[in-house]
């Protein structure tokens, strides 16, 4: 795992500097700080921080093939590499190292941008051809690696992070109004915009061709749920899930350095510490996050999997003080305004992890959204069936089956679930039905946004549905919705990547492996919600590793405290002065008054919504990003003479007579 950075000339520009990409590799150190490489030729600059997991002692990038006429940056891993390997010596292709970023080169000289369907991974590239003159970047079909670009001083700049982006000279921050409304809808910005004017997503599944000064973005996977095949029984499903899990899972134990596993305690990081400890002989070590909250807290189920499988376990803890405490820290690896705190217990975590020396870890990640684990799903469906019959009260009931925790539901309150759940209910055949409630619950807090920043906001977007959407079954059109954006967006970037690499962990996540993914999309819907059984085939898959106590356990979602983490007793010294009414108007993003309105009623325990949470943790971390990257950017220092650094440059070519 690493970092990339570079920039790649759109037109005339002056020869690379490698004080630039000093300055860039120094702001992503936290990515890779073992070693560090840069290419200099001509107008175009490329470097990497590498994160040494494959081939610790040959695989410092840059990486050429075998002439030197092309040149890589790599962030990732190819879990089947060596099979690759071995196809393209066949083909004769040469090696100078052992390292699977040195496959991806010789692959993409072979097979051009087709080279990405043969992968297997987790990535985000960058190559350069010296004969063509030009760069290719690409990302992986769900975006588990970042990597972002913009247009500055008549160059391409891209970087894994922005704010390497941002510490090129001539890139500088600004806001982007219509990101943050789209921040206060969907959790998270739609793809490829981000937070930062000008500063763009490289989409999942896309790679883009710089070329004479163009710049051309293509997919190159799309996700998709075709209809099922031939009737299949649920033992010949169960069998093909398991065997592909498995398989999954080992190729994720590929690492020249010991890999463990976070154990939440529920079934999907179970089932893969399980497969772990069944089919190999890795010894295994195993992390998990307890909340002194009792309401968050999952670490009697997490004890318990280790207990049964025999790992050795660590725990770290996460008081409501320590997540108020480091948020900032989470905010400026995050990149981004949030609109919960749950990525600061990950960072935690992921602290704990590097301090027990792991680089790697193995997660459940995908499970959910592949196989319908969300209580959303389960939403979506009796929301439907409700609407059938508007009249029924039984039908209302079911809400409280699945949201045990929300009061006035488990009373059989049924004025309060047709207010809540009833809006837009006949409405089914809407694209968003499923995520309409949600993305209308967020969206209350707008209500904080001040006159003048609603003004600059401009149209809104709505998310981009794929050709055949309106055909699918509505559990897929709400799995397409909770992937492309939630996960893609929101979890795989604030929650896991940003938050492992913030102390230069790296995660692996076998549900998404591309095989499984496919696998998934093409169940039939009941083999994945079943009635408002969850993960129904997975829990019949894992039934044979695990406990009843953990297969049959309602899903209990990840969540972290936001109101407790900021007020009270342990509240963190910088949120006062963030939060007054002076730093409210010179961020210009809320309304003042509303603000403080908000923070009295917090600051005082009375009873607050939902919505006030979010909108606590969005208006917190909004300035804190204001703060960070557009009033006060200071960047890492660049890179020094202290630092393992290899340097290619490629000489300028003779001026002719």
């Amino acid at each position: 795992m690493c970092g990339v950075v570079g920039f790649c000339a759109l037109g005339e520009a002056a020869p690379a500097r490698a004080e630039t990409l000093r300055a860039m590799l120094g702001a992503i150190r936290h990515r890779g700080p073992d070693q560090f490489g840069i290419y200099l030729d001509g107008p175009t600059g490329l470097g990497n921080a590498r994160l040494s997991i494959i081939d610790l002692s040959t695989g410092q990038q840059p990486i050429s093939n075998e002439d030197g006429t092309l040149w890589i940056v790599f962030n990732g891993e190819i879990f089947n590499h060596p099979e690759l390997r071995l196809e393209l010596e066949a083909r004769g292709h040469r090696y100078a190292t052992s390292c699977d970023t040195e496959t991806v080169l010789h692959a993409y000289e072979e097979f051009g941008p087709d080279c990405l369907s043969r992968f297997n991974g987790q990535f985000a590239i960058a190559i350069w051809d010296t004969v063509k003159r030009t760069l290719f970047l690409a990302r992986d079909r769900l975006g588990v690696r970042p990597l972002f670009y913009a247009q500055g001083g008549g160059s391409l700049v891209f970087g894994s992070e922005i704010k390497a982006i941002l510490a090129h000279p001539d890139v500088a921050a600004e806001a982007d109004p219509g990101a943050l409304d789209e921040i206060f809808t969907y959790w998270s910005t739609l793809s490829p915009r981000t937070f930062f004017k000008g500063v763009r997503e490289l989409p999942p599944g896309h790679h883009l061709l710089v070329r004479d000064g163009q710049v051309a973005l293509e997919p190159w996977w799309e996700m998709g749920f075709p209809e099922p095949g031939p009737v299949r029984s649920l033992a010949d499903c169960a069998a093909e899930l398991r065997e592909l899990l498995i398989d999954a899972t080992r190729l994720r134990l590929r690492a020249d350095v010991p890999v463990g596993a976070y154990l939440s305690g529920g079934l999907d990081s179970s089932t893969i510490t399980a497969i772990i400890r069944t089919f190999t002989s890795n010894p295994l070590e195993t992390f998990s996050i307890a909340f002194d909250d009792p309401a968050f807290d999952e670490s009697g189920f997490q004890a318990s999997m280790a207990r049964s499988l025999g790992t050795r376990h660590h725990v770290v803890h996460a008081s409501h003080a320590d997540i108020g405490r480091i948020f900032p820290e989470v905010v400026w690896h995050a990149e981004t305004p949030m609109m919960r705190t749950s990525p600061a217990p990950m960072f935690l975590l992921s602290g704990l992890v590097r301090r027990k020396d792991f680089k790697v870890v193995l997660t459940g990640e995908g499970a959910d959204e592949f196989l319908a684990g969300y209580d959303l799903f389960k939403e979506a469906r009796i929301r439907r069936f409700w609407a059938a019959r508007p009249d029924s009260k039984l039908r209302q009931d079911l809400f409280g089956r699945i949201y045990p925790w929300i009061a006035g539901l488990t009373q059989g309150n049924a004025s309060y679930a047709s207010a809540f759940f009833g809006m837009g209910l006949s409405d089914t055949g809407a694209r968003d039905y499923s995520h309409a409630i949600r993305w209308r619950t967020t969206a209350r807090a707008k209500r904080f946004f001040s006159p003048g920043f609603v003004e600059r906001v401009g149209p809104a977007r709505s998310p981009a549905y794929p050709e055949g959407f309106d055909g699918w079954d509505p559990l897929h059109q709400a799995q397409f919705l909770e992937i492309s954006i939630f996960l893609s967006q929101y979890l795989l970037s604030s929650q896991s990547d940003r938050m492992a690499m913030g102390h230069s962990v790296e995660g692996r996540f076998p549900f998404l492996d591309y095989r499984v993914v496919d696998f998934c999309n093409r169940l039939p819907p009941g083999l994945k919600l079943r009635g408002l059984t969850e993960k129904f085939l997975l829990k019949e898959v894992s039934r044979e590793w695990l406990p009843p106590e953990i297969t049959d356990r309602p899903k209990q979602p990840f969540r972290a405290p936001i109101q407790r983490a900021f007020f009270g007793p342990s509240a963190p010294e910088y949120l006062e002065e963030l939060l007054s009414p002076a730093a409210i108007a010179d961020a210009g993003y809320f309304n003042p008054r509303a603000v403080d309105q908000l923070v009295a009623k917090l600051r005082q325990g009375h009873a607050h919504s939902e919505t006030d949470d979010m909108a606590l943790a969005g208006i917190v971390s909004t300035q804190l990003v204001h703060r960070q990257f557009l009033s006060g950017f200071k960047p890492s220092p660049a890179l020094d003479g202290s630092d393992d650094i290899k340097v290619v440059t490629v000489p300028a070519a003779p001026q002719q007579d």
